[in-house]
């Protein structure tokens, strides 16, 4: 089944709780303002779309493509990234609410997290070779058999990375947030 192709458009304040997105291929689409939250948005391409200000709140992504997408202001929490469709997925995140998200066993590779709040997400199993969490609160982040061999990190806070159970080779951190590696140990650094 061929979906329809909608590409250069702009959808403004939109709550898709009360009506459906169409099920399509977005390119190049900007979503600004607009409600996701708890919708199905499974088996939706969106190829170089930007998302400023909008809710998705435990939406529902079921091989839902996101290639080449920026999230701008956006409340995510809950969402479960780890359904998408992982062919070419690249996202980036600027400003955003990522509480409770799930990336499980996904590659990420060269994801910009910036100035956001990751509170409780699962990155278990998750590829994130060369990203970068910038200026990102990682409270009760899971890092688990996880890759963040050259993630930068440096001036993030709040985690708690075992480097015993996650590939870590080249991972750079700040000197301040350093007891975030060492917790596991159960160490007295004074």
């Amino acid at each position: 089944m061929n979906l329809p192709f909608i590409t250069d458009q702009s959808f403004k304040s939109i709550d898709y709780t009360k009506n459906n997105l169409t099920r399509a291929e977005y390119d190049n689409c900007t979503f600004k303002n607009c409600n996701f939250s708890n919708t199905y948005l499974s088996g939706i391409t969106f190829l170089e779309c930007e998302f400023i200000d909008c809710n998705f709140s435990s939406v529902k992504l079921g091989e839902t493509a996101f290639k080449e997408v920026v999230f701008n202001d956006c409340k995510l929490l809950g969402a479960p990234f780890n359904e998408c469709n992982s062919f070419l997925l690249v996202m980036t995140f600027n400003n955003c609410q990522l509480n409770l998200s799930s990336f499980y066993n996904l590659t990420l590779k060269n994801t910009q997290f910036n100035n956001c709040k990751l509170e409780k997400t699962d990155f278990s199993k998750t590829n994130l070779q060369n990203s970068a969490f910038n200026n990102c609160d990682l409270h009760l982040t899971v890092f688990e058999n996880t890759n963040i061999e050259k993630v930068d990190f440096r001036t993030s806070y709040n985690y708690s990375i075992s480097p015993s159970n996650n590939k870590i080779k080249g991972a750079k951190f700040s000197k301040s947030e350093i007891f975030g590696l060492l917790k596991d140990y159960k160490i007295i650094i004074e």
